[in-house]
């Protein structure tokens, strides 16, 4: 086992280096040699190397399982910092899903409810997902029907701007139901 510079403990590879083998860590005997624009063709190990060379550049194995394993004459440096800006987009183009929760008891007048509407209204304009529950505490559980209207009330009231995901759905002591914004056109 081999130490890192200060003979501190074990060295760690290289993650980069690992993805692809370059160069002189090719093993196998034939090739198949992708040139830009050229097409590609199957040619021995040291030739593909000698024209790598002869470029100023690395030959990179890009698909090691095919046979002949597939390899380019790139600058391997550049070929991982562009590699690494593909996921960079890819990981901020997903999409981030907010959740905002909502509380009501089963008796909330209507005062609160438009309240709370104005706030679920606000929510999924700004694209986040809506947790709307009602809890029930002590014996206000006989009254299970009542959450269920007013949870129905809140999805009707928000189907302008939102799609009900999932009905309203008694879990203990809590009646859920989740409401995702409508895609915008």
């Amino acid at each position: 086992m081999r130490t890192n510079r200060r003979g501190r403990g074990p060295r760690q590879p290289r993650r980069q280096e690992d993805a692809h083998r370059i160069n002189d860590k090719i093993t196998a005997q034939e090739v198949r040699l992708v040139m830009d624009g050229e097409g590609a063709e199957v040619v021995p190990l040291r030739v593909a190397l000698q024209r790598a060379d002869e470029a100023e550049l690395d030959l990179v194995e890009i698909s090691p399982n095919a046979n002949p394993p597939v390899c380019k004459i790139i600058d391997y440096r550049k070929f991982l910092y562009e590699q690494k800006k593909k996921q960079k987009e890819i990981k901020a183009k997903a999409a981030k899903i907010v959740v905002k929760e909502i509380r009501f008891g089963p008796n909330t007048d209507e005062h609160d409810f438009q309240f709370k509407l104005k706030h679920a209204t606000k929510f999924l304009e700004e694209g986040a997902k809506v947790k709307a529950f009602v809890f029930f505490k002590g014996r206000s559980i006989m009254f299970k029907e009542q959450g269920e209207i007013l949870l129905l009330k809140l999805a009707q009231e928000l189907e302008e701007v939102g799609i009900v995901e999932q009905m309203p759905k008694l879990e203990g002591k809590r009646m859920i139901m989740f409401i995702a914004p409508k895609k915008k056109k």
